[in-house]
Order: structure tokens, then sequence, then C-alpha cells
């Protein structure tokens, strides 16, 4: 049963004070996480140094914590300190092997994590940790130490096929997903079955001769047909037909292709996992009404299954990138059959939207940036690590034709001072880019030369719709913005600044085969 009251969370910030402040004790059904990971990272490096270009939500959230600092000791030293005792122990014996570099700190954010993910778990529930196959045999310690040893209960190998360079070894074309119960109680779990198993697989699982007591010889029957010769030459006490059991169970190996350029679910997150693995994982280990949680939901799959799948849910990530990515892909899935949910964590007002920008933080002055784009919905114009922007921070793509050919709105966003010559530079930019509108996004309000040369700038009036006309040059305060004004650029056609989600249909029921 769903329950009425709740309304679905998406959070904006680290998972950790999150959990601890949001989350309550043994409230969820099923946990979902993906940590953040450079799978294609050299392994020396991974040991060493992080100079591999990862996705900017990745280098954003880990950035720091991936380096041994203080940070890490202090973290490092409450798990040994309150952290429960097989974790401290293993911690402590790890250190030494490992050393004070970026594998350890890893491993220290992930064990006060997974602590506080034991805890909010039902004693009925269950976690999927998703990990590079370079980590899971330490992550696999670790959720040992956390969950007992007891209590493992699968390690899934997600197959799939992705051609690299790989002159000197095999392919690497498999994740590893750890799975484990919160406690050695009845947990949750619905068998699924195998479509694709193959005819002879089916039916040799029937040929099982059971002595009951008083000796009575028992055939189970799963095809009469194919049963037939089995039965006349058997001289069977009874027979036990079982036809609707001619399945094959699912194994612990899933082909499922990963999202190559021409998958329509895909929408450009470098990490973001396949609709059908998360469809499986959620079915498995949970009811309709039941509460999933993913504390690093990044592009929002395993939110957006569970909302197909009329699962409650709680998503958590660290990137105002992520978030608005998310919101887009929620509204385009669902539509007005989406059910209401909170956002929590972002600016409401002027003051927080101040605070965000001088938070030194988790590159404060970025997340600022990726929020403001968010309000407009503006997609960055590249990771910060590549170096200087150009003068663009995020572009919109629309339509007003049926060429097929998307125009653009550059937009700039400002948290400091602000002056006339910013706007100079906006329209040099625009020309250089060939875009028909520049948008101009400021924390502080505009002067009034600012105003006057943006007016200066003309209209865009598109070709196929002369009566419409919009300003070349806008500038938006994030005031104006918070109450609900917005850029104006012609909307004929649905917008492209993110790849659009496909339309979902919420599921009138689980799904058993796959």
């Amino acid at each position: 049963m769903m329950e009425t009251e709740w309304r679905n969370k998406l959070y904006f910030g680290d998972n950790l004070g999150i959990l601890r402040e949001q989350v309550g004790d043994a409230s969820v059904d099923l946990i979902y996480l993906d940590p953040p990971f450079n799978s294609n990272a050299d392994h020396n490096i991974l040991f060493l140094e992080r100079d591999g270009q990862q996705s900017a939500a990745q280098i954003t959230a880990f950035e720091d914590t991936w380096d041994w600092s203080l940070d890490s000791e202090l973290a490092y030293r409450e798990v040994i300190r309150e952290g429960p005792a097989k974790v401290g122990e293993l911690m402590t014996a790890l250190r030494p092997f490992l050393g004070q570099n970026d594998i350890m700190a890893y491993l220290t954010m992930m064990s006060q994590r997974l602590i506080e993910l034991r805890r909010v778990l039902k004693p009925t529930g269950s976690i999927y940790l998703h990990c590079d196959p370079r980590a899971s045999h330490y992550l696999k310690l670790l959720m040992d130490a956390v969950f007992g040893f007891d209590n493992f209960l699968n390690e899934v190998v997600w197959n799939y096929r992705k051609w690299t360079n790989a002159a000197r070894h095999f392919q690497k074309n498999h994740d590893v997903i750890l799975v484990y119960r919160r406690d050695k109680g009845a947990h949750t779990f619905n068998k699924l079955f195998d479509a694709n198993a193959p005819q002879s697989e089916k039916y040799a699982r029937g040929w099982d001769t059971n002595v009951v007591a008083g000796g009575v010889r028992q055939l189970l029957v799963y095809d009469r047909e194919k049963a037939q010769e089995r039965i006349d030459n058997g001289g069977y006490d009874r027979i036990v037909y079982r036809e609707e059991q001619n399945e094959v169970a699912l194994p612990d190996h899933w082909e499922i292709s990963i999202l190559n350029s021409q998958a329509k679910e895909r929408l450009g997150y470098p990490t973001q996992k396949p609709e059908a693995l998360l469809e499986r994982i959620i079915a498995a280990s949970s009811n309709e009404g039941d509460l999933v949680l993913d504390p690093f939901c990044g592009c929002g799959t395993a939110v957006a299954v569970a909302e197909r799948l009329n699962r409650r849910w709680i998503g958590i990530d660290i990137t105002h990138l992520a978030v608005s990515l998310m919101k887009s892909r929620l509204r385009d899935s669902f539509g007005e059959n989406l059910r209401p949910y909170d956002l929590v964590g972002v600016p409401r007002d002027v003051e927080s939207a101040r605070a965000l920008a001088a938070e030194s933080e988790h590159a404060g002055r970025y997340q600022f940036e990726w929020w403001a784009l968010g309000l407009v919905e503006a997609r960055p114009s590249q990771d910060r690590k590549k170096g200087a922007d150009g003068g663009v921070d995020g572009y919109i793509n629309f339509f007003d034709d049926n060429s097929g050919r998307p125009k653009r709105v550059i937009v700039q966003v400002k948290s400091g001072q602000v002056n006339r010559g910013q706007i100079a530079a906006l329209r040099g930019d625009m020309e250089r880019e060939k875009a028909q509108i520049g948008l101009f996004i400021t924390l502080q309000p505009p002067t009034g030369p600012m105003v006057q040369d943006a007016l200066a700038a003309g209209f865009y009036e598109p070709e196929h719709f002369p009566d419409q006309r919009f300003p070349r040059v806008q500038i938006l305060t994030i005031e104006e913005l918070l109450a609900g004004q917005g850029a104006q650029y012609p909307r004929c056609a649905p917008a492209a600044t993110f790849p659009r989600s496909p339309r979902r249909r919420r599921s009138p029921g689980t799904q058993s085969r796959f």
C-alpha cells in the first residue's frame, strides 16, 4: 500500500549529513548505491594521485574526499572510535597495508556511509552496492564488517559489451554488484525468472523423482507431451503436474546492454546505468509502496524506475548539475502523472543563494553556477577542469522551425559585482557562438548602464513567427528567477537543453520475467 502522507524526496547535499539528520532508523526497504569511482583510471593513478579526467559530478563530489587529508584522518578516527568494532578492526588492519592514499580515503568515506545505510535499512531490507572490479574486493570486506558475513546474499555480475583497446589483457566487460540483507530474518525477495533460458534447461529441471513418505514415487511433470514417455516407462505411483513452474530462476550473472550513444534513455551522464538493470533490482527486493533509497543518485535512474514501479523513493546527490538533470528526467518521463516530491537543500531565497555562492567547500562557486543554470534549465558548457569557459557558462538549445537545427541561448552567471563591460563581453560571445539570444544571470542587481546596453541589443524575431519578439540580451537576477520569472525564447517546440528522457508509464504490477 502506498503511504498517502508520504512525499518523495530529492536532496542536494552530502549524503552523510542527510542520512544522519533526515533519514530515520529502520525506515528504508531497499538501498541501491553506485558510488563515484573512476573505473577507467590507471590502477597506479588510483592508488597514488588522480589526474585523469572525470565527470563534473564525480570531481565535485569526491575531489577532496579522495585525497588523504585532515578530513580523511578525522573521518578515520571517528570510524575507529564510534563505529562498529568489526569495522574499526578492518580499517585498522587496512591502513598500514594501503597507506595514506586515495583508496584508503575512499574506503574511509565509504565506511562512514555504509554504517549509516545499515542503520536506516529495515530488518527486512536489502542493499545493493554497485562497484568497480578494482575496488570490489575491498568493499566486500567492508560490507562483511558492516552487515555481517552471514548476511551476504549474492555477488551479481553485470555483463555487457564495451569494446576498448585491450591489446595485452582481456576485455573488461562487467561490473560487480554486492547484495546483502539487513538481518538474518526474512528479507524481501521476489523470485525472478529467466525468460531467455534455453528450453532444454527448463525441461531438464522437471525430471526430479522424489521419494515421499511410505515409499511413494512421485514425478514432477512440467510439460505433459514431453513427459509422456517417462510417465509410461517410469512406473511412478504419483504424477504431479506443475506446468506453471516451467521456469528457470534468474541467475546471478545478468546480460544487459550498456547505454550506447543510440539508446533512447541516454542522457549524457557518464556513469548512467540502464533502467533494465535497476528494474531487476527493485522488482526483486521491494514491493509496491516500499521505500527505495539511492544516496549517490547521479542522473536518477533508480529514482525514475522506483517512480515507474510504484515505489516511494529518496534520492541524494552532492551536485546541482545532477539535481537539475534529475528534475528534467522526472518531468519528461512522467509529465503530469509524476507524484509530488520535495526538493530539499537547494536555495529558496537570495540569502541562501549568497551562502551557496560564498561556500568554498565542494567547489561552492561552481555549485552556485550549476544551480543558477538549473533555474533556467540551461546545460553547463563544460567541466571546470577544462580551463577557461570563453565567457559562456551554459547554453539552452531551442527550435523555432522545422529544419531540425537548434538555435541557441548562451548563458553567463555572475555571483559577484557586475558592470556594463560584462554585457559588452556577452554580446561578443553571442557573435562568436552564433547565438540568437544571450542571458545574463546575476546575484547582484544590474546597473543602469547594463540595462540600457541590454536594451540596445534589440530583439530576436523568429523567421516563421514574425509576430513574436524576444530581447536579444536579457538580464535576470536570482531574486527574479526565484520569484518565477524565466528566460524568454521561442517555445514552439520542446527545448533541447538536456536529452529528453522517454515518456514512461507506471507499471500495473511487478514484472517477474527478465
